[in-house]
């Protein structure tokens, strides 16, 4: 029997869950995006990304589009063309940043590790040396492979060159320490969607003031309007100008997962994805599955693992559409050159518990299928 989409556990690399808590505060009445009530609400939401990211960063906001808008928002405005950018690529969203720097006019120097490793902090200073870049850019949690990336020695080799660091949040923020001002770090983005338990849509974006003076005196205008943060601080600023219609009912939902975070504790939120991602490495070695990535650099709200050899190709696929229509449960299959070779399971946010690792692991004992 197919479940409905209100049954589904999505044990994916996201969207996650959203807390039931965050549902209802997204079913409120509408308010307008320059009504006084509202714009304190926003005040609530951009303190607590504040909090969240662990910076003083005036311009920290919830930017209208999901993260890999972030993305583009943080590369268009501290990109012009010609620029040099070094970009880390541990995986399928550090070659996402190398097509929207390619794409800005950006000269791209993309300094690769095989997926599932980590990217090497000496081969990234030795690129930034000799690149001079104006940017550089890497995936904190790369979704893509399960791996947490060396966040501190790398930035503060772009920083002794004077380089602009931008770092990809999506995965990480709500599940591990981001420390934003601590690493040194200019722009960061991430997604509602994953370890905030809230509905894809919104991306939380922080630039520091260094940020902020590169795209208030660079030579050319912003590539996008939408995106420029001269103008969006006019509304996300003290000012509260208007500039687009804020989704009113997506920062309702943040405000809530927010609160949610601030009433259980950042570490105790980062504690419980940390035992629910060892709990479920330890029940899938029942299948033989093993992680992909080695454990110092394995992220916990996104296990990647390595399938049987029997299960390969269409096999796995056949096993995830059973999992999804007899149970409702969802988990993700690999990209690029392992994609039919890996899953990707996700314990994000409200799914980062041990009643979820159990209903996976019910479901996959019920429909194992045996090597031929």
């Amino acid at each position: 029997m197919t479940r409905t989409a209100e049954q589904r556990l999505l044990l994916g690399p996201g969207p996650s869950n959203a807390h039931p808590r965050v549902l209802a505060a997204m079913a409120r009445p509408l308010m307008g995006h320059l009504d006084p009530a509202f714009l304190a609400l926003l005040d609530d939401v951009q303190s607590g990304l504040r909090r969240l990211f662990a910076t003083r960063n005036e311009l920290t906001l919830p930017l209208s589009g999901t993260g890999s808008a972030g993305m583009e928002a943080c590369l268009c405005n501290l990109l012009e063309p010609g620029d040099r950018i070094v970009v880390g690529v541990a995986g399928v969203f550090g070659q996402r940043m190398c097509e929207v720097a390619s794409r800005l006019g950006a000269k791209v120097t993309p300094v690769t590790t095989e997926m599932g490793t980590v990217l090497r902090p000496e081969a990234m200073s030795e690129a930034i040396t000799r690149v001079r870049p104006r940017v550089v850019a890497f995936v904190h949690a790369e979704t893509s492979t399960g791996a947490r990336q060396p966040v501190e020695e790398i930035a503060q080799a772009a920083r002794d060159a004077g380089a602009l660091v931008v770092l990809d949040c999506v995965t990480s923020l709500g599940g591990l320490p981001v420390e934003i001002d601590r690493w040194g770090i200019d722009a960061a983005y991430s997604g509602t969607q994953k370890c905030l338990s809230c509905p894809p849509g919104l991306s939380p974006a922080t630039f520091s003031p260094r940020a902020v003076e590169r795209a208030r005196t660079r030579a050319t205008k912003v590539s996008s309007w939408y995106f420029d943060i001269n103008l969006l601080a006019g509304y996300f600023g003290g000012e509260r100008v208007y500039h687009h219609t804020a989704p009113i009912t997506a920062i309702y939902g943040l405000h809530e997962g927010l609160a949610l975070i601030e009433e259980e504790g950042l570490e105790q939120r980062i504690k419980r994805h940390a035992e629910a991602a060892a709990a479920l490495v330890e029940g899938l070695a029942e299948f033989g599955m093993e992680p992909l990535v080695a454990e110092q650099h394995r992220l916990p709200m996104l296990t990647a693992v390595r399938l049987p050899e029997h299960l390969h190709g269409a096999p796995e696929a056949d096993l995830r559409r059973r999992l999804l229509d007899r149970y409702g449960v969802e988990v993700g299959g690999g990209l690029g050159a392992l994609a039919g070779r890996i899953w990707r399971i996700g314990l994000m946010g409200e799914n980062a518990r041990l009643t979820n690792v159990e209903s996976l692991l019910c479901a996959l004992r019920h429909e194992w299928p045996e090597r031929d």
